[in-house]
């Protein structure tokens, strides 16, 4: 019996036999130095949990068909905006602009109330710029890139050098309380719950419920969806208004994984990780074709490069970029494969 595989499975299973590849291989080779530790492993999912966030935004986005290039931003302004928010200017009257704007007795906002207003901040950004682009016939790509300015414009008004966060739920609540100990001197961190538990609940909405399955229609043929009376506008507009969310969320994640300090440069560059873990997770960028446990396992492999390459002290940082780099290409000449067949089979079917 011959075994067959449906072809948009196969950019999911490539990317599943990269990772194992890449763990193996550093089981291997470096087995010896605590490799295969289960720290290395919390520490993977760890360490790129606020990459994971915004990573699961962008599959959404990239699934309907579009682009989001104001990621980075929107968690540099999320993250600047907690630390102001939560700033006490008694402590230091030079807080930044924001906070000499608003009244003293204001401050410091309890960080849960701030954290509420950066993510609710986060989805009308993004809700703003769906509007622009669904009805407005916008290109994506200028409408995001337009974003991407302006949220990086606001988080240097609002903190330009780098603020502590000094508070209690940061001290307290977060570093110990919000945390599962393991034991053996392991725990599993807020951040990391954060980006797990955001991965059950994208990963329902996406396969089992009707908004999943009209995202995956539009960015088959928006054209068809159209016609067969799903939701197009409603159905763009909260892709991008949950994408602008996740960006706030993964700022979030930011300040509960590095609560020392923020400044307006951080997150420069991470749109193009969470566009590069999407692709290597297998997601077309055509749209209509993809996973959201490949992104998960392109998160992966987007942290488990860099930690190979860490533990092997003869090896450059820049390697990190080359290999992502190769990869990306790699998948994009799969995902050319994969659709030139699709198209085959449907002409010959």
């Amino acid at each position: 019996m011959k075994l067959r595989i449906d072809s948009k499975y196969i950019p999911l299973l490539a990317s599943a036999v990269v990772l194992i590849g890449l763990y193996g291989a550093g089981c291997v080779a470096l087995g010896d130095r605590g490799f295969m530790s289960l720290k290395v492993i919390i520490d993977l999912f760890s360490e790129n949990s606020y990459l994971g966030i915004a990573a699961i935004g962008a599959t959404f986005v990239i699934l309907s068909g579009g682009i989001d290039l104001s990621v980075g931003s929107i968690v540099a302004l999320s993250g600047t905006l907690i630390a102001v928010l939560c700033f006490n200017p008694a402590l230091n009257p030079q807080a930044g602009p924001m906070a000499q704007l608003l009244p003293a007795e204001w401050l410091p906002l309890d960080p849960k109330i701030a954290i509420c207003i950066v993510l609710v901040l986060g989805a009308l950004f993004g809700m703003v710029m769906g509007c622009l682009i669904h009805f407005f016939k916008l290109p994506a790509f200028l409408v995001t890139l337009g974003g991407m300015f302006l949220a990086r414009g606001l988080a240097f008004m609002v903190r330009v050098n780098p603020l502590a966060i000094k508070h209690p739920f940061y001290d307290v609540t977060v570093k110990q309380t919000l945390r599962i100990d393991i034991g053996h001197g392991l725990h599993i961190p807020l951040h990391m719950l954060c980006f797990l538990g955001l991965f059950v609940v994208a990963l329902y909405v996406a396969h089992f419920r009707k908004f999943g399955r009209n995202v995956y229609a539009i960015g088959g043929s928006e054209e068809s969806a159209r016609l067969m009376g799903l939701p197009v506008a409603k159905t763009r507009i909260l892709v991008y208004t949950f994408a602008g969310f996740c960006s706030a969320f993964a700022g979030v994640a930011y300040t509960f994984a590095i609560t020392q300090a923020k400044s307006a440069d951080v997150g420069i560059g991470l749109e193009l990780d969470a566009i590069a873990a999407v692709v290597i997770g297998g997601t077309l960028l055509s749209g209509g074709v993809g996973f959201l446990s490949g992104t998960m396992i392109g998160v992966l492999i987007f942290g488990l490069i860099p930690a190979l390459i860490n533990y092997r002290s003869n090896f450059s940082p820049w390697w990190t970029k080359i290999i992502v780099g190769a990869l990306v290409l790699l998948f994009l000449l799969l995902q050319n494969f994969v659709t030139a067949a699709s198209r085959s089979k449907r002409k010959t079917g």
